[in-house]
């Protein structure tokens, strides 16, 4: 049996551009295919490129024999020939075509010459047997072959993408175009994923384009997750940023790559590898979100920049986190930008909010994440208490107290708030150098302090949007709990007669509820998260980079490369970009610029109470 002349109906004829897949009939033809896939290069090259994980020896055997190459074979092969994910897995299809197809008899010709010199009764006997023979082998090759392929989905989430990987918690990490199912990532993102997926097919039909990666921790499944499933607005804002872009009258037109880096970003290294394979056979020429302000983010970021791709993080907040690398110390982080509000612009907007009276301030703070790794947000928050001017004169060096959440903040932070009643000084204030993710326990924990009737005020930075404010124990009159925190305004803030820039932030929640391809975004994420906005800014400070580079560059059918992008990134001033947040550029460090005009303290629990200027 062989496939249909021509590929299966409906495809696109691909002559012209080497061999194709869909034109392969048979073993041979597939081997022969394989063989002209090389280029010329030798096989020594193809061992090199595909890192280790295929030999000269095996390369050589495989290909002059017509058997058809292992599925894993192929999987290491196509990359190391330089193909793209989306030609890899037209090659992938043809391979799962051609492996349900029966293997004729080797010799055949001689085999009937002998059948056809004994006489009727002995070939009908041995034709029977013949065939029994043929059909147990047929069997035993197709049961062989679907248990290969089994485990092969198994270990790619179900998919025949090798670029997608299944953790020993069955956690799906690594890199898609969307074209790997709707649910790879979970079922609460199949929406946008469906429309990733019809909007690369438009603009990969069109021809003229790049791709754009979209890196971010798509789950919170573990426990010990910080995104707290906040990445589901996050990757409809971004999606809602490349589909404005390619609505316009401008070129290159952006495919997008959504990269997971899977909860707690315990897999970051495998999404950024699958990335930086990518970088010159799909035309990357950008990342962005890259994920919080923590230790294996800045690891990302060091690793991506080494590939020389630019980056526009959404999220990452902690200060020097930037293209100085002042945040961890170890030398600059070349082409990334962040769109984000710093620490330092948080909580000086924050300081000034608390006013001129006096204070007296305790500390809690943590260093590191539940993976034991550094927390760079709560290390930079940590730092700006103890910094800034208006804050630092509250603190009280006697109140300082860290924990480490690998101990259980359940158990320590109930102590510590007690702590509070058990000292000479009336604690009023709380500077909170620690994740939302155990502010619920801890605002609970004040509540039933023995002295919970003294009033008091909880500053903490942008972390805190995620915090619900029905939260109990912010409504409790007998425990009057007040939190402070600076973020981006509200949607009503920004949507409000002060905000200059609203009409772009009323465009932007104007497409993000439009359908995308038949698939409808909930507007309500807009109003409980800010991460959809700054997603969106992110992706578009990369695009308006893109479209720059494309005017300024030699030709109208050039593309731009990735060091163009980079140059146009760090150009960005005077408030080239119009983010659903407002107009703002990027500095020379790349850092947001004007974000005093957008930096808001938000209130939430009990109004803020009055402190009288006391003296010692």
């Amino acid at each position: 049996m062989r496939l249909p002349r021509g590929g299966w109906p409906g495809t696109r004829d691909k002559q012209g551009k080497g061999p194709d897949p869909l034109r392969v009939r048979d073993q041979k033809q597939f081997r022969d295919a394989l063989n002209q896939l090389r280029g010329g290069k030798s096989y020594q090259a193809i061992a090199t490129a595909s890192k280790g994980g295929l030999s000269t020896t095996t390369i050589h055997t495989v290909l002059t024999k017509d058997a058809l190459p292992t599925q894993d074979f192929v999987v290491k092969y196509l990359p190391a020939c330089g193909l793209s994910d989306t030609d890899q897995k037209e090659w992938l299809r043809c391979w799962e075509a051609l492996s349900n197809q029966p293997v004729p008899p080797a010799g055949h010709g001689r085999r009937w010459e002998g059948l056809l010199g004994g006489g009727r009764r002995r070939l009908r006997a041995r034709l029977a047997a013949g065939t029994v023979l043929l059909l147990a082998a047929a069997i035993v090759a197709w049961q062989v072959h679907e248990r290969d392929r089994d485990h092969f989905r198994d270990q790619h989430c179900g998919t025949s993408n090798p670029d997608l990987v299944t953790g020993e918690d069955g956690e799906c990490t690594g890199v898609t175009d969307g074209s790997d199912g709707s649910a790879v990532f979970g079922d609460d993102l199949k929406p946008v994923m469906e429309a990733i997926d019809a909007e690369n097919s438009d603009v990969t039909d069109g021809g003229d384009y790049v791709t754009f990666a979209f890196l971010t921790p798509l789950s919170s499944a573990d426990a010990n997750a910080l995104t707290v499933g906040q990445y589901v607005a996050e990757l409809e804002g971004a999606y809602t940023a490349v589909e404005e872009e390619n609505n316009k009258d401008s070129r290159p037109k952006i495919r997008l790559l959504v990269a997971s880096m899977g909860s707690s970003e315990r897999a970051w290294k495998t999404a950024v590898d699958k990335l930086k394979a990518r970088k010159d056979t799909e035309h990357l020429v950008a990342v962005a979100g890259l994920g919080l302000s923590q230790q294996e983010t800045v690891d990302a970021a060091r690793e991506l920049s080494k590939a020389d791709l630019p980056m526009v993080g959404d999220l990452i907040t902690a200060d020097g986190f930037d293209a100085t690398g002042a945040v961890d110390g170890k030398g600059p982080i070349n082409g990334l930008a962040r769109v984000a509000l710093s620490n330092t612009d948080q909580l000086t907007a924050i300081s000034k909010e608390l006013g001129s009276g006096r204070r007296t301030a305790a500390l809690i703070s943590t260093k590191v994440t539940p993976n034991g790794t550094r927390d760079l947000y709560t290390e930079s928050l940590q730092r700006g208490f103890r910094t800034i001017a208006g804050l630092k004169k509250h603190l009280d060096p006697n109140s300082d107290f860290a924990f480490d959440p690998r101990g259980g903040p359940g158990a320590i932070l109930p102590t510590i708030s007690q702590n509070f009643c058990n000292t000479g000084k009336t604690i009023d204030t709380v500077y909170y150098a620690a994740r939302v993710k155990y502010l619920p326990d801890f605002l609970d924990a004040l509540a039933q302090r023995s002295c919970h009737a003294q009033p008091i005020t909880v500053v903490t930075g942008s972390d805190a949007a995620a915090l619900d404010p029905k939260t109990e124990a912010l409504h409790n009159a007998d425990a009057p709990i007040t939190v402070l925190y600076a973020s981006f305004p509200d949607a009503t803030q920004f949507r409000g007669p002060d905000n200059p820039d609203r009409g772009l932030y009323n465009a932007f929640v104007k497409d993000f509820a439009a359908p995308h391809h038949d698939q409808q975004f909930p507007v309500r994420l807009l109003t409980s998260s800010y991460w959809a906005i700054v997603a969106h800014d992110a992706v578009l400070t990369a695009a308006t980079a893109l479209h720059n580079a494309a005017a300024h560059g030699d030709g109208p059918t050039n593309l731009p490369n990735r060091y163009a992008v980079r140059n146009e990134l760090y150009a960005l001033r005077n408030d080239a970009v119009a983010g659903a947040s407002g107009h703002f550029g990027i500095d020379a460090n790349g850092n947001r610029t004007r974000t005093d005009t957008v930096t808001t303290v938000h209130r939430l629990g009990q109004a803020l109470p009055k402190t009288a200027r006391r003296t010692n």
